[in-house]
């Protein structure tokens, strides 16, 4: 398991807390709020196997107003995010406790964790040549990130019980489109 990476993707404080950015405003799911607790087991285990565990977080740079610097997409979207969300280095962008510390963390400004990242860097310089995906949401940042990771001829597993979304239908939607390019396993399966 040395060459093998967990990718947690946007697990972080402003997404599931409830004092974060989507909590303040209500944008909630149980699945997605149980991810941590069911994670956190595989982390550690990888870790002893030998293998790295790297965090993605979602970024919002403040632009020199003091603004974030929104997509017009994502705007429209997601109108409740505001000054000081998701900025680098706050609370609000940190992993989750429960999943802390990650032996490399990523700043990512788009879904995918590969789009203008030092991610593949990372992984060339740790020796990693496959991922276990998780995180948030599945139809999101870890579709994105799966098949950026796909066309670079990094084998991945989604781990299925390790992601979500804000419905359990886009959720399965996204599992069923990423089995063309990669493998689809549980976390009880990846740790046996």
């Amino acid at each position: 398991m040395n060459d093998t990476a967990l990718l947690i993707c946007d697990l972080q404080n402003d997404f599931l807390h409830l004092d974060g950015a989507y909590g303040r405003a209500g944008q909630t799911a149980p699945s997605i709020a149980a991810l941590p607790a069911r994670i956190a087991p595989l982390a550690r285990w990888l870790r002893a196997q030998g293998g790295v565990v790297i965090s993605t977080h979602f970024t919002l740079i403040p632009g020199r107003d003091g603004e974030p610097m929104i997509d017009p997409h994502l705007r429209h979207l997601r109108p409740f995010l505001k000054r000081g969300d998701f900025a680098p280095g706050s609370w609000g962008h940190a992993l989750v406790e429960e999943l802390q510390p990650a032996d490399f963390s990523v700043e990512k400004v788009a879904y995918s964790a590969f789009y203008q990242t030092r991610l593949e860097w990372i992984l060339r310089k740790a020796g990693v040549r496959r991922l276990l995906a998780c995180g948030i949401v599945t139809n999101g940042g870890v579709t994105s990130t799966v098949r950026d990771a796909h066309v670079r001829e990094i084998p991945v597993t989604v781990l299925r019980d390790g992601c979500a979304a804000f419905s359990d239908a886009l959720h399965d939607s996204a599992l069923a489109s990423l089995a063309s390019v990669a493998s689809i396993s549980t976390i009880a399966e990846a740790m046996a």
